[in-house]
């Protein structure tokens, strides 16, 4: 039998969570998002033009032509990626963003760089090079973010938190004590600006702080209530023990509208990404009027991928034309004016 090579045992895992994404229920099994209970005031004259309502924004100093991002998935192998390059095309088509999966494999083997090296189909969009925060505690520091950023031609580098993820991996990297100042070291010294990025679980007030002390430029919330990770690490469990283990936090977490609330709080001038179970373009417009910036998915747009990428434009243009019908009958005509609007909470939902 061959020896198994780190970078070969993280492709396995990569494709692991892709089979189990496409082929198992691992959504929140109660907790939501809490955008379910907030509501636009319904504007029965909003005295726009549905067609001239702009949904156009400008992020890191790059023009979207939809406040929407295809959050950050895989890489690292064949199918991931033709993933990718699926996702990328289509991004580049529709004009939005993407974040690409964590790029630590390609670091330790070159030979899976190109899985991640979507510029060559889509050459203008914002895009977001990915690594585990956690693994500036194990080797990595500087050089190597700036070489993943280098790799794809990134426009800015996302250090994913993901603790409680690690935590119930049998192989988890759960060393993340010290970690703020690695992070303060990468944000210093890279070129780009750094976002973290929690992957389900939500920032906190007192993360949010922390981080924006730290130097980093973006919060990607990534709240409770859309894919549950310990969900999926239940799913490729190797005993009923570590199963049970990850099936005990199903339901933690913050729901990702509280997340943004803390966050806007917390560290009033930080742009926010919000994701977490975003199911719609209603729901990236009660994001953004909460005060987040960009709209991210990623489970619908992994299951169209597997389709092509007409399937990925298709949803991209769904979620566009509900965010802009949302716009529409909340009397919103611009990205801007979203942000002032306000939105009520219903509390006739439990």
């Amino acid at each position: 039998m061959p020896e198994v090579t780190p970078a070969a045992d993280t492709g396995r895992r990569k494709d692991d969570h892709i089979r189990i994404n496409l082929e198992e229920n691992v959504q929140f099994p109660r907790l939501t998002t809490g955008l379910e209970r907030l509501r636009f005031m319904h504007q029965a004259v909003p005295e726009l033009d549905l067609q001239a309502v702009d949904t156009s924004t400008v992020f890191l100093g790059k023009a979207l032509r939809s406040p929407l991002l295809i959050s950050s998935m895989t890489g690292g192998t064949d199918r991931a990626g033709q993933i990718n390059m699926t996702l990328a095309e289509a991004a580049q088509n529709a004009g939005i963003a993407m974040g690409l999966g964590s790029l630590r494999v390609a670091l330790e083997d070159p030979a899976v760089a190109a899985t991640f090296q979507v510029r060559r189909v889509a050459p203008d969009i914002l895009l977001f090079a990915n690594l585990g925060a956690v693994q500036l505690n194990y080797g990595f520091g500087v050089d190597q973010c700036r070489r993943a950023v280098e790799l794809v031609g990134a426009d800015a580098l996302i250090l994913h938190l993901n603790a409680l993820q690690e935590a119930v991996q049998p192989e988890g990297d759960g060393h993340f004590a010290g970690l703020l100042s690695r992070i303060e070291e990468v944000c210093s010294a890279l070129e780009v600006p750094v976002i973290a990025k929690e992957v389900g679980w939500g920032i906190s007030p007192q993360a949010a702080r922390q981080l924006a002390d730290a130097g980093v430029a973006v919060i990607d919330v990534a709240g409770a209530g859309g894919t549950s990770w310990t969900e999926v690490e239940y799913h490729r469990a190797p005993t009923i023990h570590y199963a049970r283990v990850a099936r005990a936090f199903a339901d933690w977490g913050i729901p990702t509208a509280d997340s943004i609330r803390y966050v806007r709080e917390a560290v009033p001038g930080l742009p926010i990404i919000a994701s977490g179970g975003l199911r719609d373009g209603v729901d990236v417009a009660k994001c953004i009027a909460l005060g987040a910036e960009l709209g991210g998915m990623a489970g619908p747009f992994l299951k169209a991928a597997v389709q092509g990428v007409e399937a990925v434009q298709m949803v991209i243009w769904e979620l566009a034309t509900e965010l802009r019908i949302a716009m529409f009958a909340a009397g919103a005509g611009s990205i801007a004016a979203l942000k002032q609007t306000p939105l009520y909470c219903d509390d006739s939902r439990p």
